[in-house]
C-alpha cells in the first residue's frame, strides 16, 4: 500500500501544478503547539469582533483549535498555494497623498475565494479520480478561507512556507503574496516536512506597523490591525488609532511590504489576478466595488474608510467634500467627516 500512497502524493501534486498552483504539500491532519495556542489568542480578545473565529462545538470548545473537532474522520491535509502578487509599486512606495490604497490581494478581477477554489475542487476530483477503486468511501472537505480551519499552521507542516513574524506564510521563493486552498481528506497520506523559519533577527515587519497591531513576534492583535479595522470592523474606528490608518480604504500590506523575502517575489502567472483599473492606488473620493473581495466591507465601511483617509492626506481640497459628510445620515461616516476637518485644519 505504501508505494500506491507515494504514488497518489505525486499525483495530487501534479493534478496542483496543472490546476495552477505555485506550490503544494501534505500535513498530517493532527493538532499542533499553533493551535494549541489559538484558545488563548481568543481569551485574550486579540480576535476583536470576528465571532467566527470563536465559533465552537456542542461541547464549548473551539472548533478551529482542534480539526479532529470539525471533522474526525481527517487523517491529512492537502494544501496548495497560488501567487498573487503583480508588478505594481508597494504600498510603502505610494507618494500621491490624493490616493488611498487597496489591499494588493482586491485588485484581481474576480473574488479570491471562487477563483482558488474552482483550482481546489481540479486537485480534489483528481484524488477521488486516482482512488475511487481502493477507497470508495474516501472523504474530502475543500476551503478557502471559509472553513473552520487555520490554514497558515497546516500550510507550515505541509512544506509550503514557514509562518513569519507578522504571522503570514512566507516562501523561501515566492515570497507571502500567498493564497491558500486546502483539501481534508480521511486517506492518510504522508506528510512533507514542515519548512524551516527563516525570519532570523529580523523585526522590520513588527517595527513598520502604523498601529502597532503585532505585539511581538508571531503574535498579532486584530483589534489594532489596519486590515481588521477597515474590512471587518463595523461602526467607528477608535480615534486613536485613525492617524495610523494613513490613506488605507481596504486592507493593509505594509508588513508583507517591508518583508526582504518579498524583494523578488514574482509576478504572478494567473490571470484572474490582474488588477481592474482604478484598484491601484484609487483616488480618495472614489468608490466601485461590485465583482471583487471589496465587497466584504459594507458600503457604509467604505465611506468611513476613505473619509479616515481622506483626513490623513493633507489636502485641503477635500475640505469641502467633508463638509457635506459632516451631515451624513450615517454616523460613523459623519463623526469619520468631523475628525477629518479637525485633523486637515491642524495639519495645514
Amino acid at each position: 500500500m505504501a508505494s500506491s500512497i507515494l504514488q497518489v502524493e505525486s499525483i495530487v501534486k501534479r493534478a496542483a501544478q496543472q490546476a495552477g498552483f505555485d506550490l503544494a504539500g501534505i500535513a498530517p491532519a493532527a493538532d499542533s503547539s499553533e493551535l494549541e495556542a489559538f484558545p488563548e489568542w481568543i481569551a485574550a480578545g486579540h480576535a476583536a469582533d470576528m465571532k467566527y473565529m470563536e465559533a465552537r462545538d456542542q461541547q464549548g470548545s473551539l472548533k478551529r483549535g482542534s480539526l479532529s473537532r470539525v471533522a474526525p474522520w481527517a487523517r491529512s491535509v492537502i494544501v496548495c498555494a497560488i501567487n498573487y502578487n503583480t508588478d505594481h509599486p508597494y504600498s510603502t512606495e505610494l507618494q500621491d497623498a490624493s490616493r488611498g490604497w487597496i489591499s494588493r490581494y482586491a485588485w484581481s478581477h474576480e473574488d479570491y475565494h471562487e477563483a482558488v477554489l474552482r483550482r481546489v475542487k481540479q486537485v480534489e476530483a483528481a484524488l477521488h479520480e486516482t482512488v475511487e477503486e481502493a477507497e470508495p468511501q474516501l472523504i474530502t472537505r475543500s476551503y478557502v478561507d471559509t472553513g473552520p480551519i487555520v490554514e497558515r499552521v497546516f500550510a507550515k507542516y505541509a512544506g509550503v512556507g514557514w509562518i513569519g513574524k507578522n504571522t503570514c506564510i512566507i516562501n523561501q521563493q515566492i515570497g507571502s503574496w500567498l493564497f491558500l486552498g486546502v483539501i481534508l481528506t480521511s486517506l492518510e497520506l504522508t506528510p512533507d516536512v514542515p519548512a524551516p523559519d527563516r525570519c532570523g533577527t529580523c523585526t522590520r515587519c513588527i517595527e513598520a506597523c502604523p498601529t502597532d497591531a503585532i505585539l511581538a513576534p508571531y503574535q498579532l492583535d486584530s483589534n489594532r490591525c489596519i486590515s481588521y479595522l477597515t474590512i471587518e470592523k463595523r461602526g467607528s474606528i477608535p480615534e486613536d488609532l485613525r492617524a495610523g490608518i494613513g490613506r488605507h480604504v481596504f486592507g493593509c500590506d505594509i508588513c508583507q511590504d517591508v518583508c526582504p523575502w518579498n524583494r523578488k517575489a514574482p509576478a504572478t502567472a494567473a490571470p484572474e489576478y490582474s488588477p481592474r483599473e482604478g484598484l491601484v492606488n484609487p483616488d480618495l473620493d472614489w468608490e466601485t466595488f461590485r465583482g471583487s473581495p471589496i465587497r466584504r466591507t459594507k458600503r457604509s465601511g467604505l465611506r468611513r474608510n476613505a473619509v479616515i483617509a481622506i483626513g490623513n492626506s493633507g489636502k485641503r481640497q477635500f475640505l469641502p467634500l467633508l463638509e457635506k459628510l459632516v451631515l451624513d445620515e450615517d454616523e460613523s461616516v459623519s463623526e469619520s467627516a468631523r475628525w477629518a476637518m479637525e485633523r486637515l485644519r491642524n495639519l495645514l
